[in-house]
């Protein structure tokens, strides 16, 4: 780290912004990492940003840095830029306060699908089933069940990431609306060929197709005709798939957002629900517990293990 320490790092922490577009944030986050800085105070520091979108997303581009490129200078750097200087040799720092944080100027409005564009449908139109692919290899790596290809889960074997020049496998789900059922829009999980996870992406593994609806949105992962009185749901794909040793039939409702608004479904008289150990994973998972027992259905949470992780993070350090 060029002669600084750790405890440098946390000293020029108020200096550095967070505030910027989502690139900036990102490398301000793999900077603040290659620092020294733990997860948890990096998430701090993004909460006072405008960019900040929970703390599960911030977890999840956490857990996307690795291979990032970005060195503890970068950290620095930003940090002299905004007008920190490294302590002298026995100096005391007086306690300062952060920055204002400089105004961001609002995206332009985009025009937002409700239902699924041409291009998502083409883009549906065009995947192959799951089965033998290395789409099937990776959750099975992963420890996860297969879901049955009548499902809303399928292949894609080179898919251009739209954040740069990256073409490889994905899966792609189909998220449609959990009460009319129509399709709103798709779920894109890029993968390694090996069929293992990649750390190199121009940005997540994990986008929702842009300019689409995901409020009210679902994955169904099993089809309709095999809900009939029960129903596992949770968060993401894997965690989903992770509790489908368990039981099936099971939803992705994609966040924690979506599955506290998951409302009573006609004929459901038991939900199991797959949480997330994270702040807004526990909340979510009360909150549709205590409105499906509210209704009178019996409802059973099923938690991972330590804090942040998911149940497919269980499953693997299980197996």
């Amino acid at each position: 780290m060029s002669g600084y320490t750790e405890a440098d790092a946390r000293d020029a922490a108020p200096f550095v912004p967070m505030d910027g577009t989502r690139d900036e944030w990102v490398r301000a986050l793999a900077a603040g990492r290659a620092a020294g800085l733990g997860d948890d105070e990096l998430i701090e520091l993004s909460s006072l940003a405008p960019n900040y979108g929970g703390e599960r997303a911030t977890r999840s581009t956490l857990r996307s840095l690795r291979g990032a490129g970005v060195g503890a200078g970068t950290w620095f750097y930003l940090a002299r830029l905004n007008g920190w200087k490294p302590a002298a040799a026995g100096e005391v720092r007086p306690a300062r306060p952060a920055p204002v944080l400089r105004a961001v100027e609002p995206e332009p409005e985009r025009h937002q699908h409700e239902t699924l564009s041409p291009y998502g449908l083409r883009l549906w139109a065009s995947s192959l089933p799951l089965a033998g692919t290395v789409g099937a290899a990776y959750l099975l790596a992963r420890g996860c069940v297969l879901p049955p290809a009548d499902g809303d889960l399928r292949f894609l074997p080179a898919h251009k990431h739209p954040l740069g020049d990256h073409t490889g496998p994905a899966l792609v789900a189909l998220v449609t609306d959990i009460e009319t059922r129509e399709p709103i829009s798709l779920h894109q999980t890029w993968i390694r060929p090996d069929g293992t996870k990649p750390d190199d992406l121009p940005g997540p593994a994990r986008l929702l197709l842009g300019g689409h609806r995901k409020a009210g949105g679902c994955i169904r992962l099993w089809p309709d005709e095999a809900v009939t009185t029960g129903l596992g749901v949770g968060e993401g794909i894997e965690s989903c798939l992770s509790l489908a040793h368990a039981l099936t039939p099971v939803w992705s409702l994609i966040d924690a957002g979506n599955l506290a608004a998951l409302p009573v479904l006609p004929g459901i008289e038991a939900l199991t629900v797959a949480q997330d150990n994270d702040t807004s994973g526990r909340r979510a998972a009360q909150t549709v517990a205590d409105r499906y027992t509210a209704a009178g259905c019996a409802v059973a949470i099923v938690a991972s293990g330590a804090e942040g992780e998911d149940l497919n993070d269980l499953i693997k350090d299980a197996s």
